[in-house]
């Protein structure tokens, strides 16, 4: 009888104290053939390591209008997303995939920028923009971050998808198989330097990745900033390629704990060798420039990490 109540009240114990043991913590990313996925994963062993009791799951997305709107409706407390899509998340646009105020969205920092990789197999005779009327072309994921920057390139050289000869939403791994085996001309890919998807086309295939010259850039300054991939970044790119580029930050939920988003980031911040060596498109991050621009409101938590580090006012 006594054993017997002993196991009652150690089963009591175990289930009352079991919510406070181990807290679960959700991050959103996006495709595995991206840069968000793999950050993710880096930044699941550093949360588990430096949050105590904290359980992180990584979930692959289709990218940054889902990982707002997932955020919107409760789901998740960090996310990965482009800087530009934070503003029309804000202000509701039902075009970018947001039909009404993405109210609850907060800013913890920014990670690193996105560069415009427009790739074209070789036998296809695309050397610009416009040379992609009448192409089949992989503009990524339906009302993803990375199908809005190609619909925003398109429009500064005032074309559209009507101008394709057959418009694709594929995820990145999917829009390389179909380039590589010829039932595509060209992919759009929104993504951190060395993006896995484009060293994989480079590998499969005979490609290009197409310039983007300044003048069209600047055509939607409000969106890209021009700068270049660098020569050798891909194989069998040996010169320099101008392009567009945006940024992308670290966001969270405004009912998120100012505790947790404080010790997020503190972790995020107190281990970047560990989380540049993580790829390439990340190695310049840095606290430094964590909110030199601030496309919606930092959560308080973060702020108050940055302030201590005298890092925001």
């Amino acid at each position: 009888m006594i054993r017997l109540l002993l196991c009652w009240v150690a089963l009591v114990l175990a289930c009352w104290s079991g919510p406070a043991a181990s807290q679960s913590l959700e991050i959103l990313t996006g495709g595995k053939a991206g840069v968000y996925y793999p950050v993710g994963l880096k930044l699941k062993e550093i949360l588990e390591r430096e949050l105590k009791g904290v359980t992180v799951t990584v979930r692959s997305t289709q990218g940054t209008v889902e990982n707002l709107n997932l955020l919107q409706r409760g789901v998740g407390v960090l996310a990965l997303a482009q800087g530009d899509i934070l503003s029309e998340a804000m202000a509701g646009n039902p075009e970018a995939g947001f039909p009404s105020s993405r109210t609850k969205i907060r800013l913890v920092a920014a990670a690193y920028p996105n560069y415009i990789h427009v790739v074209a197999r070789r036998d296809a005779r695309i050397s610009s923009i416009r040379d992609l009327v009448g192409k089949r072309v992989s503009v990524g994921a339906a009302r993803s971050g990375n199908e809005l920057n190609a619909r925003a390139l398109l429009g500064a050289v005032k074309l559209s998808y009507a101008d394709l000869l057959h418009v694709e939403y594929l995820h990145y791994g999917e829009s390389v198989e179909l380039l590589v085996k010829g039932e595509l001309d060209a992919i759009v890919v929104s993504a951190g330097l060395g993006v896995k998807a484009v060293t994989d086309a480079s590998t499969r295939a005979q490609v290009a990745i197409v310039p983007i010259e300044r003048e069209i850039v600047e055509t939607n300054g409000r969106m890209f900033f021009s700068t270049e991939i660098p020569a050798n970044t891909y194989p069998g790119q040996s010169e320099p390629v101008p392009t567009a580029a945006l940024n992308n930050y670290f966001v969270t939920t405004i009912d998120a704990p100012e505790t947790r988003i404080f010790e997020i980031t503190r972790a995020i911040f107190g281990n970047l060798d560990e989380i540049r060596a993580t790829h390439q498109a990340i190695r310049g991050i840095s606290a430094e420039k964590a909110l030199a621009v601030r496309p919606i409101e930092v959560h308080p938590g973060a702020l108050s990490f940055f302030r201590a580090k005298g890092l925001a006012n």
